[in-house]
């Protein structure tokens, strides 16, 4: 089955084609992120305009890379939730409508199953049952993953996801957007015996999630330091090491709570160096096996859409005529194949 997804559940339009004997034929992404940069952060209804912009054309460009034509697709896959209302109505409108023109059916794919499966897509994918650990700007959360469609929730953020944190503490060192990237940049010229900031959430049982007050720490710290270059670096490589140490600490919880022995790691988040190393480190220590997508497609993405709505409609799963978009969606109220 060869089949078109479509991604536009925030700030980039990812198109991919996947065939589930050839694997990934074609993927594009555009990145809307010098839009958003001069906001500080993502502003929806210029999202949702730009993705109507650029959808199409990312259509045309995977195809025509993959040597395609429409009327050679078996089915198109379509971010559907969570996410910015209006951005995933652009997708799901266009997805759905052309499954309809075409006579072929259609899927709408849950964001974040998209990204606990995106390592499925590598050469040597892990085999169910794992433990995920799904980081991205709207997300932080451990999942016992049994098979597609078969999760458990064990932790969720209380708060500020931990790609929010990032953004936020950017925003407080004058650095640029998306914060991720620019706080970890900054991180490495910083010292990290200077500042020690608090593992949120570690000194109690259970697998939530809190990054609030560490960011209340952070805006305190800076505060109270002289406001200069290196203050900044070393309080970014601070608030760096505890967001790595704080993850860590709740994987390892995980995996001795399953008894699972692989940890797939997912989301915009999974990119950070820091993070895999610490999750490496462990992994060797325990004795359990960590796995990442390729960094390419730890952001948000066409190809693990495409993935993982090509399963659902291998399996006989898809939508009726009219489309739904979900800004919240339970990941546990996925059916199973």
């Amino acid at each position: 089955m060869r089949v078109l997804g479509i991604e536009t559940s925030c700030d980039e339009t990812g198109v991919a084609l996947y065939d589930s004997e050839q694997g990934l034929l074609a993927d594009a992404l555009y990145s809307q992120v010098a839009l958003h940069a001069e906001f500080g952060g993502v502003v929806p209804e210029l999202a949702s305009r730009d993705h109507v912009r650029k959808t199409l054309p990312l259509v045309r460009e995977v195809l025509s890379r993959a040597g395609m034509r429409l009327t050679d697709l078996d089915g198109v896959a379509y971010t559907a939730g969570p996410g910015l209302i209006g951005a995933l109505l652009v997708g799901a409108a266009i997805g759905r409508s052309l499954a309809f023109g075409l006579g072929i059916p259609a899927v709408a794919v849950h964001h974040m199953e998209g990204h606990l499966l995106a390592p499925l897509l590598e050469p040597n994918p892990p085999a169910f049952p794992f433990v995920a650990l799904l980081v991205s700007g709207g997300h932080t959360m451990l999942v016992e993953v049994g098979g597609i469609g078969r999760y458990r929730v064990l932790g969720d953020t209380l708060d500020d996801a931990v790609g929010e944190a990032f953004d936020k503490t950017a925003k407080m060192l004058g650095l640029g957007y998306p914060g991720g990237p620019a706080v970890a940049a900054l991180a490495e010229q910083g010292d990290p015996q200077r500042y020690r900031f608090p593992r949120p959430m570690t000194d109690r049982p259970g697998l939530d999630f809190s990054f609030s007050g560490l960011k209340t720490f952070t805006l305190n710290t800076l505060q109270a330091s002289d406001g200069s270059d290196r203050a900044k670096a070393d309080i970014a490589r601070a608030f760096e090491e505890a967001v790595a140490d704080t993850l860590a600490i709740k994987c390892r919880r995980a995996i001795e709570q399953s008894g699972f022995s692989t940890l797939v790691v997912a989301g915009g988040v999974a990119a950070n160096r820091r993070l895999r190393q610490r999750l490496d480190a462990l992994g060797q220590k325990q004795g359990f096996n960590v796995r990442y997508p390729r960094l390419d497609f730890c952001t948000d993405n066409g190809a693990m859409i495409a993935y993982a709505g090509c399963q659902r409609l291998t399996a006989g799963q898809h939508e009726g005529p009219a489309f739904t978009a979900r800004a919240r969606w339970d990941l546990e109220a996925l059916a199973s194949i």
